[in-house]
């Protein structure tokens, strides 16, 4: 088992940043690639953001590239979600999910989910 809680998601406006922090327990961390996923009100959870075990290989969103970043630090089985220039669209409920390979954008491959924070972008 592995156990996954989020925090750093609060209320922002446009143009703003937010650090989203997901800290592991439980199993090595180190053995698990993570990802990022975030789910708006009435539409499906969606990927966003994956990391390898060894922090070497990253993939996003395409509406997320080149304004988040995905990083970890392993000696303190945290995932880091770094978001710049926030967008209204980017208001959702923010999840952390570990998964045993990398499996990237496919959310049916993680094994563990934590219960996820709520990022609110205001215009």
């Amino acid at each position: 088992q592995v156990q996954l809680v989020e925090s750093g998601g609060g209320l922002v406006q446009a143009g703003g940043s937010l650090r989203l922090s997901c800290a592991a327990s439980g199993r090595t961390f180190s053995n698990y690639a993570m990802g990022w996923f975030r789910q708006a009100p009435g539409k499906e959870r969606e990927f966003v953001a994956a990391i390898s075990w060894s922090g070497g290989i990253t993939s996003y969103a395409d509406s997320v590239k080149g304004r988040f970043t995905i990083s970890r630090v392993n000696a303190k089985n945290t995932v880091y979600l770094q978001m710049n220039s926030l967008k209204p669209e980017d208001t959702a409920v923010y999840y952390c999910a570990a998964d045993p390979s990398y499996s990237g954008s496919f959310p049916n491959r993680y094994d563990y989910w934590g219960q996820g924070t709520q990022v609110t972008v205001s215009s």
